[in-house]
C-alpha cells in the first residue's frame, strides 16, 4: 500500500476512535445526570458484630482543668470517648457535672496504649475508654536497683465522688445496649489490661457498686466461702494453675509455674478489681477462692467437675 494513503488511514481511525470514546464519556456523564441515587435498608445481614467489645475505666491523675486539656489536645497523643468531672474541683466551671464525650464511639480514642484481654489486644480498636476525673496517682522507680519489684512504687489513691459515680452509672447502662458485644467481664480497668504498668482506676474505685446496677463483673459470696473451705482443707492450686486461671479469666500472664513479677503485677491488677482491701499482689487462699468463684460463674467451661482447671498453653 502506498505509504501517504496508509498515514491517512491511520489518522482516520484514530480520530473516529477519539470521537467514538468522547461519545460513550459524554453518554454515560448524561446517564448518571438522570438517575436519583438511592439507598434502600429494607435487607440487613445478621453476619456483622460491633467495634466495640470493652468498656475501659481509668483516672486521670489530674484535675479537669488539666484532664481537659491532656486529653483533647494533640500534643499529648491521648484521648478517651468520655470525660467525667467531679464535684469540688475549682477548675471545673460548670454548676452541675455532666458528662463530657470528646471522641465519638465509632472512632478509635487512644486511651490503652499497649494492651491485652481475654486473648484479645490492642484494646484501644475494640473499646470504649471512660476517663473519671482524680487525682490518684503512682509514682514507680522500674530502674532503681536497690528496689526490687514489690517496693519500687508507691501511689496515693483518692475515693471517688458518689455522684460521678452515679453519672458513670447512667452513661454506661445505654452502652450496653449499643454494643450487645460488651458482657460483664468486659468492663474493666485500666490496670486489668496493662497490669505491669497502669494502676488505675484503683483500688478505691466501686465495682461492686457497678456490679449492683448490673454493670460488669463480681463473685457470689458463697461460692468464695466454698473454695476457701476447699483450699483450706485440701491442697491449693498450684502457681501454674493459679496462672492459668487468671488467663482464662482475661489477665495477660505467661505459665511460668512461679510466683514472678508479671505475676505479682496480675493479682495485684486483680486485688485492685475484685479485693480492694488486699492490694499487695500476693497469692493467698483468699485470692484463689475469689478467682475460683469468678471462673465458676463466668467461665464454668474452664473447670472440670473436681474444680481443676486444664492448664495448657492457649
Amino acid at each position: 500500500m502506498n505509504r501517504p494513503i496508509l498515514i491517512a488511514i491511520i489518522l482516520y481511525l484514530c480520530l473516529f476512535n477519539g470521537a467514538f470514546a468522547s461519545f460513550k464519556i459524554d453518554k454515560l456523564t448524561h446517564s448518571l445526570e438522570n438517575i436519583e441515587y438511592i439507598e434502600k435498608t429494607d435487607f440487613r445481614s445478621e453476619s456483622v458484630n460491633t467495634r466495640v467489645r470493652f468498656i475501659v475505666i481509668h483516672y486521670t491523675s489530674s484535675n479537669w482543668e488539666q484532664s481537659l486539656k491532656i486529653l483533647t489536645k494533640a500534643d499529648y497523643e491521648v484521648s478517651s470517648h468520655y470525660l467525667i468531672p467531679e464535684s469540688f474541683d475549682e477548675s471545673y466551671k460548670e454548676d452541675d457535672l455532666f458528662v463530657y464525650k470528646i471522641v465519638d464511639e465509632n472512632d478509635r480514642a487512644w486511651h490503652a496504649g499497649e494492651s491485652s484481654w481475654q486473648g484479645r489486644s490492642h484494646i484501644n480498636d475494640q473499646s470504649i475508654g471512660i476517663e473519671l476525673v482524680n487525682n490518684s496517682e503512682c509514682y514507680y522507680q522500674p530502674n532503681n536497683k536497690k528496689l526490687n519489684y514489690k517496693e519500687n512504687y508507691i501511689c496515693s489513691f483518692y475515693d471517688y465522688d458518689p455522684k460521678q459515680i452515679q453519672l458513670l452509672i447512667k452513661a454506661i447502662k445505654p452502652m450496653l445496649e449499643r454494643h450487645d458485644e460488651i458482657k460483664p467481664t468486659h468492663i474493666i480497668g485500666h490496670s486489668d489490661i496493662a497490669p505491669n504498668r497502669k494502676y488505675d482506676p484503683g483500688p478505691r474505685f466501686p465495682w461492686y457498686t457497678l456490679y449492683q446496677n448490673g454493670i460488669g463483673a463480681w463473685y457470689d459470696k458463697e461460692t468464695v466461702d466454698k473454695y476457701w473451705r476447699q483450699f483450706t482443707t485440701t491442697k491449693m492450686p498450684s502457681t501454674i494453675d493459679i496462672q492459668c486461671a487468671l488467663r482464662k479469666y482475661g489477665y495477660k500472664v505467661d505459665l511460668t509455674g512461679i510466683e514472678d513479677e508479671q505475676t505479682y503485677s496480675v493479682v495485684r491488677a486483680f486485688h485492685y478489681h475484685f479485693q480492694s482491701w488486699n492490694n499487695k499482689g500476693d497469692i493467698d487462699v483468699g485470692t484463689v477462692s475469689t478467682l475460683w468463684a469468678l471462673l465458676e460463674k463466668y467461665r464454668p467451661d474452664v473447670l472440670d467437675n473436681n474444680s481443676k482447671i486444664a492448664c495448657l498453653e492457649d
